[in-house]
């Protein structure tokens, strides 16, 4: 049975996201797990009374995420009534990454699903800040991000953009699983820098085409002219993609898209679903 963690702020984008997991492992059993996290924001308790204030802040900031996650839950379980998947509310007064890094490790997640929650423009939707930082933080688990007010599309063309820097076999799971239940086409897209690849590229080139052998894919060359962000939205809309894929790897290609640019609203469009995973997998 699959593991999700699904984050909530009991936003319409993190319902939204919640669904779309649910949607898009509709004929897996699945347990999934729906997690808020709270603030107990006081001064440094120094009296009685200080400490008095602060415990009942947090049995009122506690029982209100009980509550809103109960509600969640039985949204979701009406909107999924003829899936085979099971779902558990969680409820904790720590920091979300800290919280997701624990609960990964002690309920043996496969998958984080998290809505962008960013900003808003007219046309764009830009990865928000809690979001990348969970990409940022979380080492040994894939996180699917889902845009803001996105309705669920079976990933039929999915793009799997890389540097060819590290080809796992595990790492690859995820896209290859997610690429069998929708009979999905891979579109393999590679920003190149030099005119040849070089030596340990070459073979992750040839380990990549070995492990996609048995799935319908194609392979994309570009050139580095311009910014990479720019390179994979640009070929998203061409190519009518419905998925993104990345591997994180330290100082690679999706730090490049992800990191400060992105939490200053000038970077990366989250328009698609997005799943990244962790480049080596333990």
């Amino acid at each position: 049975m699959k593991r999700i963690l699904v984050p909530t702020d009991f936003s319409n984008n993190a319902y939204s996201a919640l669904f779309y997991a649910t949607q898009l492992f509709q004929d897996e059993a699945c347990h999934f797990f729906i997690l808020n996290t709270f603030d107990v924001e006081t001064p440094v308790l120094t009296s009685r009374l200080d400490k008095t204030k602060g415990e009942l802040l947090y049995k009122r900031l506690s029982k209100e995420s009980n509550e809103k996650l109960i509600a969640v839950k039985h949204a979701i379980v009406r909107d999924t009534e003829d899936f085979n998947h099971h779902f558990e509310t969680i409820s904790v007064s720590k920091k979300l990454t800290e919280t997701v890094n624990k609960t990964i490790k002690n309920k043996d997640i496969d998958l984080v699903v998290m809505g962008t929650k960013g900003a808003s423009g007219l046309k764009e939707v830009f990865i928000g800040s809690n979001t990348v930082k969970v990409i940022q933080k979380i080492k040994d688990c894939p996180v699917l991000m889902i845009p803001v007010n996105f309705d669920f599309q079976k990933p039929t063309d999915i793009a799997f953009a890389t540097g060819f820097k590290t080809i796992d076999n595990k790492a690859l799971q995820p896209l290859l699983e997610i690429t069998k239940l929708f009979d999905a086409t891979i579109r393999v897209i590679h920003i190149h820098e030099n005119e040849k690849l070089n030596q340990e590229q070459e073979e992750n080139f040839k380990i990549l085409k070995g492990y996609l052998n048995n799935h319908k894919y194609s392979m994309h060359w570009v050139s580095n002219f311009t910014k990479k962000s720019e390179i994979i939205n640009e070929f998203i809309d061409k190519m009518n993609v419905n998925m993104l894929v990345m591997l994180k790897h330290r100082h690679g290609l999706i730090e490049s898209v992800t990191r400060e640019a992105v939490v200053k609203k000038i970077g990366f469009k989250a328009t698609i679903p997005f799943l990244v995973i962790p480049a080596v997998m333990s």
